[in-house]
């Protein structure tokens, strides 16, 4: 299956093909396979560390929520209402017709919400903890999993289950709290594209995408190559609402009782379903070198012959040389593949994983001391066959981590002028919107257009109108040009540009 012929279907079977997830036999929830959570385990080392490089603390808050905790915050459970899974009972019974059942008797005082967010219990935990300014602020993150039932899932994109990151703070300003919101937002903006080589663009979500019960939810949208957007990452002001309802407050400088400003953000798994329709190709994945479990993957060529013992010696002598060298200032990673299965289908195998760089080696390499390199981002010659080349052993070696480097630069290189090429600008009324979606109708990419900054039932009514052309905001890019013109929905004078466009 190949993008253009079906991009939905393509993206299916590179995640089967490349061993990263399957189904697990509960509706909505997947099994991470070695390779896809190994990628997933970079990308949470790597984004811990800038986490925690900015004074946050890691902590962790229970799976279950008491429902009266949501009850104190009604338009953020209204947000996620929906979404909830709900336990009521603690305890199974025998039944002698239908076998095991839920026992009637053991039905909860208090219905438990399976985390879908922690907004509430980790208010409660920060009322306690908040009593005096000399207490602010207060920086915590958890990584976990949480639960939101979904209608339609796709791995990685949309589960019922998900593994995430995120981060709650309590300040004693709002100037404070929108600081830190504005510093997440860029930590995840550089984050995304230095480490896994996705442009993305940061800005504000208008008022109907906010998160529930939050002043102002800033994201980074990233591109896939099928034109849609891709919110990869949120960062939320709350101002005071949930502190207010969970009676976060303390005592100011002059004895005065305050409430807190209170700020939450957070990226998932959903990052490694961008990563894969960032980079993947019609022969499988490409993994950024930074976030690869290994960069460096050796084959030996064996043929059940005397000279296979030679290879293997070659082999681990060459894995550890590798494994010995710097790259992004890191041990490179490699791989010896001792596996029983052919040469060649192990490296096909690695091809769809997206390893970055493929070693070949058999009995003529170690005699002539050479290897046989596939770099996965440039996998073929102009004339369509496998570019291998043929290196001597220790010069390779020398190059591997400006390889791994290069690699990491030409993905994102590749992505981003995609990104830019994708983004379409000048249009000055709805009509053109229009116009536009009906003449590109497979991958059209976004719009970028002004807008006079709706709110709502204005905004309400612009939202009808793009959701027939199945078209949602993204966000108002923060670098966008200053408005020369009137609003595209209304008319009226333009206030900033905002980007539209179809979207996962």
């Amino acid at each position: 299956m190949t993008r253009e012929a079906d991009f939905s279907a393509w993206y299916q079977q590179l995640i089967s093909e490349a061993d990263l997830a399957e189904e697990s036999g509960v509706r909505g929830c997947m099994v991470m396979r070695p390779w896809g959570y190994g990628i997933w385990e970079r990308v949470q080392f790597l984004m811990d560390q800038r986490i925690k490089a900015t004074g946050h603390e890691n902590c962790y808050f229970p799976l279950f929520i008491p429902l009266s905790y949501f009850a104190k915050e009604a338009e953020h459970v209204d947000g996620f209402a929906k979404e909830m899974a709900v336990v009521t009972h603690h305890r199974l019974m025998k039944d002698d017709k239908d076998g095991l059942v839920v026992d009637p008797e053991a039905k909860l005082e208090e219905p438990l919400v399976v985390r879908p967010t922690s907004e509430t219990v980790i208010g409660t935990s920060f009322s306690k903890w908040v009593q005096s300014w000399r207490d602010l602020p207060v920086m915590i993150n958890q990584w976990a999993n949480v639960v939101r039932w979904e209608m339609r899932t796709r791995m990685f994109l949309r589960t019922s289950e998900f593994l995430w990151q995120e981060g709650h703070t309590a300040h004693a300003t709002r100037d404070e709290a929108m600081e830190e919101t504005l510093d997440i937002l860029e930590m995840y903006r550089s984050f995304s594209e230095e480490v896994l080589a996705m442009p993305v663009v940061a800005g504000e979500k208008p008022e109907n995408e906010r998160f529930p019960g939050a002043d102002a939810t800033y994201s980074i949208e990233a591109m896939m190559q099928d034109g849609k957007a891709l919110q990869a990452g949120t960062s939320h002001f709350l101002g005071q609402t949930f502190s207010k309802a969970q009676n976060i407050r303390f005592q100011d400088k002059e004895g005065q009782f305050q409430f807190a400003y209170t700020t939450s953000w957070g990226t998932s798994t959903r990052l490694i379903g961008g990563v894969i329709m960032t980079h993947g190709d019609d022969d499988g994945l490409r993994v950024p070198p930074l976030i690869a479990p290994y960069q460096v993957v050796i084959i030996p060529m064996l043929r059940d012959k005397p000279e296979d013992e030679e290879v293997l010696n070659f082999c681990t002598a060459l894995t550890k040389q590798i494994a010995g060298l710097r790259a992004f200032d890191e041990n490179v990673r490699v791989k010896l593949d001792k596996s029983g299965a052919k040469a060649s289908n192990k490296r096909w195998a690695w091809v769809k994983k997206g390893a970055p760089l493929i070693l070949e080696i058999g009995p003529r390499d170690v005699a002539e001391g050479n290897v046989s390199a596939l770099r996965r981002d440039a996998l073929y010659k102009d004339n369509g066959k496998l570019d291998s080349q043929i290196l001597a052993k220790d010069a390779f070696a020398d190059q591997v981590p400006a390889l791994l480097e290069e690699i990491q630069s030409k993905l994102h290189g590749e992505a981003k002028q995609r990104l830019d090429s994708n983004i379409t600008r000048g249009l000055t009324d709805f009509v053109e919107v229009q116009k536009f979606y009906k003449e590109n109708k497979k991958y059209p990419g976004w719009l970028e257009v002004q807008w006079c900054r709706a709110t709502g039932e204005e905004l309400d009514q612009i939202e009808e109108r793009l959701k027939k052309l199945k078209l949602t905001f993204r966000n108002v890019p923060q670098e966008a040009a200053a408005v020369d013109g009137n609003c595209i929905f209304t008319g009226k004078p333009a206030v900033e540009r905002i980007l539209i466009g179809k979207a996962y």
